[in-house]
């Protein structure tokens, strides 16, 4: 009996044993089996050409997560890259030095670099081969301050971006103080409007009187200067003007169309408009100084974007063609008849409105502008597409109101080579006002401010190169 028992507790244990040893088999069967990490695509994509020069950061996405390995020799052109952000969604980022203009790149991943979740590597070699596309040319004859700031923003689309502010209606700087009086820090832009050229000269508005631009520029800042074009309206009564189109009468139907009739109301008004501002703007390059030139935006209004949708301003009502037709009108005007070589062109697109591009030769730079829009995602989707639509010029949020952070706009990779909020009428409206000590704001709160100006890189306006 005893001898059955001593028997049958052998072979309970040696079944045990078993048990374990199958058991342990079995976890480490589950470990291992399934498959390893297969790479689903990339960011450039394989064999992908006129890549955007500048971009820092390189995207796989596998059809699972992945770990890093100990062998890390993933490299870019034979150069070792050793900022590597496994994420979420299967996305591994590698961080690059800026791509390079017209140029060949080849990245390495070798086996054995990443794994999944069952724990298998990558079990070959991953290669990307991609090239940059080569430089579009600056534009020819732009006075030296204008072309030392078109190479800087150039150079900086992707490693920082340009703080701004705009002015209170017109001729001032108060947003930029209102921000300083909060902060501490200047804006790197303050942006002017001449939409009240139809009465300047008066008492109340003087465009001659461009003191403070030139102490802003003198102070270390960059100026960008638009254009609300206020023309007659629909009432009929002497002195009253509008840019928004429409029927009502604080609105106007001014006639774009009649600009290819030199005899027309329309025509000439136009002309003298466009000699007008220029006598202003000769003010500035007098004094050297380079402005960031925003006419006739928003051109194509809602136009595409929404069933029905129309122009907002007079400018873009005859559509397309004939926007363009006064762009290049304008630019050939101030450019080769008034000789303003110190303007630095911006076109604002609505993303519905590449058929209203006047074209490479006539635009320095595009800009966007958004309102409240708070999924930095969406605000990455638009920047990429005019990154990559206009190869080669700087893409500017030029407006904007309500929008995410920059910051996460920008770990979103929303890049922009500058950002602009737009004036809050009753907070800044008197500096010396108890409204311009609150810190709320109708587009940009101090809050969303300190956060902008808290991060490396936003440029302000004590950190710009002297462009002098």
């Amino acid at each position: 009996m005893i001898r059955k028992i001593i028997l049958g507790g052998i072979i309970c244990l040696l079944h045990l044993m078993l048990c374990l040893v199958l058991s342990c088999s079995g976890s480490n069967e589950e470990q291992t089996t399934g498959n390893p990490p297969q790479l689903l695509s990339s960011d450039p994509a394989n064999g992908e050409i006129n890549v955007m020069e500048g971009i820092t950061m390189l995207t796989l996405r596998f059809n699972m997560n992945v770990t890093l390995g100990a062998i890390r020799q993933v490299t870019l052109n034979g150069q070792q890259i050793t900022d590597l952000q496994p994420g979420l969604n299967g996305e591994l980022k590698l961080i690059v030095p800026p791509l390079q203009p017209a140029t060949d790149y080849m990245l390495l991943l070798p086996a054995q670099t990443v794994k999944g979740p069952t724990g298998l590597f990558n079990t070959s070699e991953i290669k990307i081969l991609f090239s940059t596309r080569a430089p579009v040319p600056s534009r020819e004859g732009l006075s030296p301050q204008a072309e030392k700031l078109l190479i800087y923003m150039k150079q900086q689309q992707g490693e920082n971006i340009l703080s701004g502010t705009m002015a209170n209606v017109a001729w001032n700087t108060n947003e930029a103080e209102w921000v300083y009086y909060h902060t501490g820090k200047w804006p790197a832009i303050n942006g002017f409007d001449y939409l009240h050229l139809y009465a300047s000269p008066s008492s109340w508005i003087d465009y001659g009187n461009t003191s403070v631009v030139e102490d802003w520029w003198n102070n270390g800042g960059l100026v960008t200067a638009s254009w609300h074009w206020n023309v007659p309206d629909n009432s009929g009564v002497e002195g009253r003007y509008s840019f928004y189109w429409g029927s009502e009468p604080d609105q106007t139907r001014f006639d774009i169309k009649k600009i290819d009739d030199v005899n027309s109301i329309e025509y000439k008004r136009i002309m003298a408009d466009i000699d007008k501002i220029s006598d202003y703007l000769k003010l500035l390059k007098e004094k050297n100084i380079p402005v960031i030139w925003r006419p006739l935006h928003e051109a194509a209004g809602n136009i595409g974007a929404f069933p029905g949708g129309q122009a907002w301003f007079w400018w873009g009502a005859g559509g397309a063609e004939y926007f363009i037709k006064l762009w290049r009108l304008m630019f050939n005007r101030l450019t080769n008849q008034h000789e303003l070589n110190n303007l630095i062109w911006v076109w604002t697109s609505q993303m519905t409105d590449a058929d209203w591009y006047p074209g490479d030769d006539y635009v320095d730079v595009v800009g966007r502008d958004i309102y409240n829009q708070q999924e930095p995602a969406t605000i990455k989707s638009e920047f990429t597409v005019l990154q990559q639509r206009y190869f080669g010029k700087p893409v500017a949020l030029s407006e904007c109101g309500n929008v995410a952070s920059i910051t996460t706009q920008w770990s979103a990779g929303a890049k922009w080579i500058w950002f602009m909020p737009w004036y809050d009428y009753d907070r800044t409206l008197n500096p010396s006002s108890e409204a311009f000590k609150i810190r709320t704001h109708q587009h940009a709160t101090i809050d969303w401010w300190e956060d902008v100006l808290a991060q490396p890189f936003v440029i302000t306006r004590d950190e710009l190169p002297d462009l002098k």
